[in-house]
């Protein structure tokens, strides 16, 4: 008989361990240059090592039905990464962003948030931007890096990302 690997235990699931391998992992579209990295902290703002990270987009011309979808566990570190294209606005005025679920441990609900990048225009008249207050925008907006974005996904504490109910 087959040794099954378990999967690590988490309050949201059940997961099933043939269930969850993407065959494309973190490469949301095939030869995309923009790299979305970040880290996945709990409440004490120590690494989440055992998270589940999901990416849905928009393609480059801001159509949603390309299947553009990537899933990443996190690193020991609370690392993820993902590789993609920059999406466009979408047809309900929607300023490019990523669509992140999140999964981890303590949460009885996967998480639902967004990643906007910093300096887009449309950022200013996003309606989903726009019910946020201003002072929380920033944690659903990327940090520009050399290679890339950034995106800390905060589960809670001091700058907790924003969690939308969906």
């Amino acid at each position: 008989m087959a040794v099954q690997e378990l999967t690590p235990a988490q309050t949201v699931g059940p997961f099933y361990g043939f269930a969850l391998p993407y065959p494309a992992g973190p490469v949301v579209a095939e030869g995309g240059s923009l790299r979305l990295r970040g880290t996945v902290f709990d409440g004490a703002g120590e690494p989440v090592p055992d998270a589940l990270v999901e990416v849905l987009q928009a393609d480059v011309d801001g159509r949603l039905d390309g299947g553009l979808f990537g899933r990443c566990s996190t690193a020991p570190e609370g690392r993820f990464a993902f590789t993609t294209v920059r999406p466009g606005p979408t047809a309900d005025g929607c300023a490019p962003h990523l669509a992140v679920i999140v999964h981890a441990r303590g949460l009885l609900l996967h998480l639902h948030t967004r990643v906007y990048f910093p300096g887009e225009a449309l950022n200013a008249a996003d309606p989903v931007l726009a019910v946020v207050p201003e002072d929380r925008r920033h944690t659903l907006i990327a940090v520009e890096e050399e290679r890339g974005f950034r995106f800390d996904i905060r589960l809670q504490g001091e700058d907790e990302t924003v969690f939308f109910d969906v």
